[in-house]
């Protein structure tokens, strides 16, 4: 039954610490007391390196665990995961706690963050449909970047039941899909507010929807000093709405300087392609001209023919054949007279 009860396993126990002792191996045993009871006490090893404090004897903190029964021993005792000094809030105490739970569970790690697309087509937005954030985010989009297109879904960003509307939306937004696509890219967005303003965005629901996202998240909530778990979780995180949208969208008219600058380099690298194929092409038909029939009738050379044959050998013909004589320039016709066939 104790081990069944879900109370038991998420408790928190406020009290002085006594009768602290350290076993070789790194675990803390000590005992919570207060004025009218005690419960014994165990930090395990693996624990002790992510709690804030250690027991110390005299000490008042508040601890958080599970409780456990030694059916050997006949005991109950807590075993902890995390210790805070007296005074702390709870709400301090629960986030750290989720902090911790979820950064072991690796959502936070650097290497599974995804980079944004250069060029995205469709950006999807969760935030309140009031105030000026969508305002602010639309206006630098449309400025920047006119040629996405923007899927809005609108939700409550504070009060009860707005960490389960955005954790919904965001799930929602993933899995949209029009014309065979989806959105490239997520900006979740709202300004800046207290601790309890932005209370949603620590919510583990929402946390665990934007790891589960299947397209990259942005997250712009609060300002530059404002820091919540849905900014550790997220692919990205902007300072405020405004540079999401400068993050998310690459500037159109940057854009058209570069796309100037690389037909510029085109049309150089075409240019001088051009005129290196144009000299060596000079160069074939200077050689071609050297080996040319033309080229050797300049130089006083002759073709003969007999019979609409070249001739190679004078025995190849008789005394009183006729001949025709090309030259460089123009062509004679004559008979052969004798034969010299020695050479």
């Amino acid at each position: 039954m104790l081990d069944a009860d879900a109370v038991l396993k998420d408790v928190w126990l406020r009290g002085e610490v006594v009768n602290v002792s350290r076993s070789p191996a790194g675990h803390h045993y000590f005992a919570l007391k207060d004025q009218d009871a005690q419960l014994r006490c165990v930090l395990f090893r693996g624990s002790a390196f992510n709690s804030p404090i250690m027991p110390a004897n005299g000490l008042a903190l508040v601890a958080h665990g599970v409780v456990r029964l030694y059916e050997r021993q006949g005991s109950c005792e807590l075993v902890a995961d995390l210790l805070f000094p007296e005074g702390v809030g709870v709400a301090q105490m629960q986030g750290e706690r989720l902090y911790r739970q979820l950064e072991s569970e690796g959502l936070f790690e650097p290497s599974r963050k995804r980079p944004l697309p250069r060029l995205p087509r469709r950006i999807g937005i969760v935030s309140s449909e009031r105030g000026a954030v969508i305002h602010d985010l639309l206006s630098v989009l449309e400025r920047r970047f006119p040629l996405a297109e923007v899927i809005f879904l609108p939700t409550p960003v504070q009060g009860p039941g707005a960490a389960a509307a955005i954790a919904h939306a965001v799930g929602r937004l993933g899995r949209w899909r029009r014309d065979g696509g989806g959105i490239d890219v997520m900006v979740i967005a709202r300004g800046g507010g207290s601790d309890e303003d932005l209370a949603a965005f620590n919510d583990e629901r929402l946390v665990r929807a934007i790891f589960a996202s299947a397209v990259p998240v942005v997250s712009a909530v609060g300002h530059e000093t404002n820091l919540t778990l849905s900014d550790l979780v997220a692919d990205l995180r902007a300072p405020t709405p405004s540079a999401a949208a400068e993050l998310l969208a690459p500037d159109v008219a940057a854009l058209r300087n570069d796309v100037r600058a690389l037909q510029r380099r085109a049309e150089h690298a075409l240019k001088q392609q051009f005129n290196q194929r144009r000299r060596a092409l000079q160069d074939i038909q200077r050689r071609l001209r050297a080996l040319s029939p033309a080229a050797t009738l300049s130089r006083g050379y002759a073709i003969v023919e007999s019979d609409g044959r070249v001739l190679h050998d004078a025995r190849s013909v008789e005394p009183g054949a006729s001949l025709r004589i090309q030259l460089h320039r123009g062509r004679l016709a004559g008979t052969v007279d004798s034969i010299d066939a020695e050479s």
